[in-house]
C-alpha cells in the first residue's frame, strides 16, 4: 500500500469515472438488444377463420402453425370470445342491437424475432392464404418497418457512442497513466543506460497499472450495481431487463477495459520516455 500515493489515488478516481461511464455504456447497449428482440417477438399478425371451419380442421390448423419456424406463440380466440371482450371495450350489448355475432374467430401469432419484417410475413401470408378455411390475414406493415427502422438507428447510434466513449477512455487513461510515470522520466531512462531492458524497467509500472486497473474496476462495478438498484426504485420496470447475462456483459467490459487499457497505457509511456533523448526529458 505505500506505492498507492495521493497521485495513485487519483488515479483510481479517474479511471473509475472513465470506467462507469464505460460500464453504463454497454449496459445500456446490451438492454438495447434485448429489447429490441422483445419488440420483434411482440410483432404478430391475425388470422380470421371462416365460420364454416370444422372442429377437427381447427385443431389440425392450430397444430401446423405452432410447428411452423416463424411461430414464436400462438393463440385461439373464439368469436364468442371476441365479442365479449368488444362488449367490455364498448360498455353495450352490440349483439343484441345488431341480432347477430358479426365477429370471427382467429388465431393470433407472435413471431420469432427474424421473422418480424414485411418481407418474411407477406410470404408466410402467400403460403398460409392457400388453406380454403382462411378468410384473411392481417398485419400493421407501416408499423412493422417503423420498428425496423427505428431499432437500427437507435443501435447504430448507441454503437457510435460506445466506440466514441472507448476511444475518449483510452485517451484519458493514457494521459492520466503517462503523467504519473512522467515523475520517474529519470529514474527510467538512467536504468535504460545501465543496461536494464525495456521489459525489467516496465514491468513494475505495469503491474502497478493493472492493480490500479483492478481497484478501479471493482469501484466503477460497485457504482454501477448502485445506481442500477437506485433506478429501480424510481422505474420499477426496468428491474425485467435484469438478468444473469446484462451483469455478466457489465462487469466482463469494466474489469477487462480497466486492466488491459492500464497495462498498455503504462507500457507505451515507459517506451515513449526510452524513445526521448536525454535533453528532452527536462522539457
Amino acid at each position: 500500500m505505500k506505492h498507492f500515493n495521493p497521485s495513485s489515488i487519483t488515479v483510481i478516481i479517474s479511471l473509475s469515472l472513465v470506467l462507469f461511464m464505460l460500464g453504463i455504456t454497454s449496459m445500456v447497449l446490451y438492454n438495447a438488444q434485448k429489447l429490441t428482440l422483445y419488440v420483434k417477438e411482440n410483432i404478430g399478425f391475425q388470422i380470421y377463420l371462416k365460420d364454416s371451419i370444422p372442429e377437427n380442421n381447427l385443431n389440425a390448423l392450430q397444430n401446423e402453425l405452432a410447428q411452423m419456424p416463424f411461430t414464436k406463440e400462438i393463440k385461439y380466440i373464439s368469436k364468442e370470445s371476441a365479442a365479449d371482450q368488444l362488449k367490455k371495450d364498448l360498455g353495450e350489448d352490440f349483439i343484441s342491437f345488431l341480432g347477430y355475432n358479426p365477429l370471427s374467430s382467429m388465431i393470433e401469432i407472435k413471431l420469432n424475432a427474424d421473422y418480424a419484417n414485411n418481407d418474411s410475413l407477406q410470404k408466410i401470408e402467400r403460403t398460409l392464404s392457400d388453406n380454403p378455411y382462411i378468410k384473411e390475414i392481417t398485419y400493421q406493415k407501416n408499423l412493422i418497418d417503423k420498428i425496423n427502422k427505428n431499432t437500427r438507428i437507435i443501435i447504430m447510434y448507441l454503437s457510435l457512442f460506445a466506440i466514441l466513449l472507448l476511444v475518449v477512455a483510452v485517451a484519458l487513461i493514457n494521459n492520466t497513466i503517462r503523467l504519473t510515470i512522467y515523475s520517474q522520466r529519470f529514474l527510467i531512462r538512467t536504468m535504460y543506460l545501465v543496461g536494464a531492458t525495456k521489459f525489467f524497467i516496465g514491468k513494475p509500472f505495469i503491474v502497478k497499472s493493472v492493480l490500479q486497473g483492478l481497484i478501479a474496476s471493482l469501484v466503477s462495478s460497485l457504482m454501477i450495481v448502485a445506481l442500477w438498484y437506485i433506478s429501480i426504485e424510481y422505474i420499477p420496470q426496468i428491474s425485467v431487463l435484469q438478468n444473469t447475462g446484462m451483469w455478466l456483459v457489465t462487469f466482463a467490459s469494466v474489469l477487462f477495459s480497466g486492466i488491459l487499457i492500464a497495462a498498455l497505457s503504462a507500457w507505451a509511456s515507459v517506451s515513449y520516455y526510452l524513445r526521448l533523448q536525454y535533453s528532452d526529458l527536462y522539457l
